[in-house]
């Protein structure tokens, strides 16, 4: 059973989600939020398998509270909800340590793929989405620092070649199979080179390592 706190200012669209989700046999709603500091204190509390995210919410913004739900290392993983506008958003959700976003319009069954799929360890934002966002404004991010900059070349310094090369392509927004036919492997070799690549980062999924690529250079902003 997949517990999930929903978290977002508005009466009406927390009630639209917690009849989506008491509709479905694996999960349950753990709780609700309006406001970013009362999901940070719920999280704590509760421990639900999966929070949620609005962003835009008075007082703490869901950006800030997914930095701080994943800083106290909860086992929580973080669902942004974010709307075609503002995915300007969408990438410092991502660098706070959201497993995905989905767009507040998207249709039931992929809300519930999505939550599932964060709930499992996966993450849920599209390649060509991640491309798109991130080459929209990875250049307006700060610069790592000289330390954050030693850190990630000694992440990288773990990885074998073809791992450098895969967590490039990655970065490039390739699926899976877009990986194994350009290098000629088997899609279940694949899945256990980003999984070592995972490991070796301490990515925490592969949004997390598309960031590892961009941050270190390994892929720049088209």
């Amino acid at each position: 059973m997949t517990t999930v706190l929903i978290v977002d200012d508005q009466p009406m669209q927390r009630f639209g989600f917690r009849m989506l989700l008491e509709s479905q046999d694996d999960m349950t709603v753990a709780g609700e939020a309006a406001n970013g500091a009362e999901a940070v204190r719920l999280v704590s509390e509760l421990r639900p398998d999966v929070a949620l995210m609005d962003i835009r919410m008075p007082g703490l913004d869901g950006i800030e509270a997914t930095r701080r739900i994943v800083a106290a290392g909860d086992r929580t993983r973080v669902l942004i909800l974010t709307t075609f506008d503002l995915d300007e958003y969408a990438y410092a959700g991502l660098r706070a340590g959201a497993s995905g976003f989905l767009v507040k319009d998207a249709q039931p069954e992929e809300l519930l793929a999505g939550i599932r799929a964060v709930a499992s360890g996966d993450a849920v934002v599209a390649p060509s989405l991640t491309r798109r966002l991130l080459d929209a404004y990875a250049e307006k991010l700060p610069a790592p620092g000289e330390t954050d900059a030693l850190a990630q070349d000694a992440r990288l310094a773990q990885l074998t070649d073809r791992e450098r090369e895969i967590l490039t392509v990655i970065g490039q927004g390739w699926t899976n199979t877009e990986i194994a036919e350009r290098f000629h492997l088997a899609e279940s070799t694949v899945k256990t080179h980003v999984g070592r690549i995972l490991a070796k980062t301490g990515s925490r999924d592969r949004v997390q390592a598309v960031i590892l690529a961009y941050d270190t250079k390994l892929v720049k902003p088209s």
